[in-house]
């Protein structure tokens, strides 16, 4: 919206060219949605106590957690608020993928704010169930997918990590792995949200290198330098990512440990399925299982581990999935579990910017 009103003025006053480069508009969307943050956390922290909006605890889980019943939940709204507001006042609204990628954000959000109002009314840890919020998460998915897909210009090649020739043509089947690739990530991240900033932090440092992704694919000259994909428009994305960053590290301070307040299916939904998307329209899917190998990883752990039990009438692999409850068991403090979560990542997140030059 401010790039639409202020830049056209920059034929009169030539310092409004300034809001032409998406690295100026990148920078503000990241410091405004961290101030609404910062502003309006303790009003919403505030409002979640009165409301009496707090955590259930899954009763399997580590008998630690039980102090953390009670601690305000839902704040993931925080966050879309942040990124929808700040998304809408930077970005070309012009560019049809801003819109996209909003709509998984505030569509996945909506399935989680749904999931999580079912469990405060139920007074319980369970909430809408499995088969209807996938069947939702898939509906959304498989509509952004196919938009996408006939969207022109837009190729359904596949990007092989560290092959810059190797570029397989999927044709239809692309709908079946984009819209598997949101819906995977979303659920990803969920179940990665167990500590007081394990999910937030990771997610943090994924959209940071995403930045850098969509800001290459949108840029015809350094795309053509790298060896990857353009993708005309895809450089607007990086003021999204930057705006979710910005968001990211403002619910941050209200959830690092010991928690403030917790983000919930609403928010965690919400990250994971903006992140598969902007992964898909920066054509650089594959390279998602690196740059979120800490949510893979928390992925396979659960599902190794459900696996293992019924293949061997109840024994584990992992003391209780997902991982990080595992190290909780082991006796690590939850602390050092998440910091060592963000050190991984953030190797993770190295490597996957390598491969743009290992190709």
């Amino acid at each position: 919206m401010i790039y639409e009103f202020l830049y056209p003025l920059h034929t009169t006053f030539s310092y409004f060219n300034v809001f032409r480069y998406i690295t100026f508009r990148t920078i503000f969307a990241t410091i405004t949605a961290l101030l609404i943050c910062l502003v309006v956390g303790p009003w919403l922290i505030r409002k979640l106590q009165s409301l009496q909006i707090g955590q259930y605890i899954r009763e399997d889980g580590p008998q630690s957690h039980l102090m953390k019943k009670g601690t305000p939940t839902m704040g993931g709204v925080l966050i879309i608020i942040a990124v929808v507001i700040s998304s809408v006042l930077w970005a070309n609204l012009s560019v049809k993928y801003i819109w996209l990628i909003l709509l998984v954000t505030v569509g996945y959000g909506l399935i989680g704010f749904a999931d999580d109002y079912r469990k405060l009314t139920g007074k319980n840890s369970k909430g809408v169930s499995g088969k209807t919020k996938l069947a939702a998460e898939i509906a959304i998915a498989l509509f952004v997918s196919v938009i996408i897909y006939f969207k022109p210009g837009f190729n359904s090649q596949i990007t092989i990590p560290f092959f810059k020739t190797i570029l397989p043509n999927l044709g239809w089947g692309y709908i079946l792995l984009t819209t598997f690739i949101i819906v995977g990530a979303a659920n990803a991240v969920n179940l990665t949200d167990g500590l007081d900033g394990l999910a937030i932090g990771p997610a943090t440092i994924c959209f940071a290198t995403y930045l850098l992704f969509a800001y290459f694919a949108g840029n015809i000259k350094v795309a053509e330098y790298l060896q990857i994909p353009y993708v005309p428009g895809a450089g607007e994305l990086a003021i999204f990512c930057g705006a979710l960053v910005g968001a990211a590290l403002g619910f941050l301070w209200f959830n690092t440990y010991p928690a403030e307040m917790f983000m919930g299916d609403v928010g965690a939904l919400s990250l994971g399925g903006a992140l598969g998307t902007l992964a898909i329209i920066t054509k650089q899917e594959i390279l998602l299982v690196i740059v979120g190998g800490i949510f893979v990883l928390e992925t396979f752990s659960v599902i190794f581990q459900v696996g293992y039990f019924k293949m061997t009438q109840g024994k584990r692999i992992l003391r209780m999935a997902p991982l990080h409850h595992h190290f909780e068991l082991k006796g690590w403090a939850e602390p050092k579990i998440i910091v060592r979560f963000w050190i991984v990542s953030i190797l993770l997140a190295l490597l996957a910017i390598s491969t743009l030059k290992l190709r």
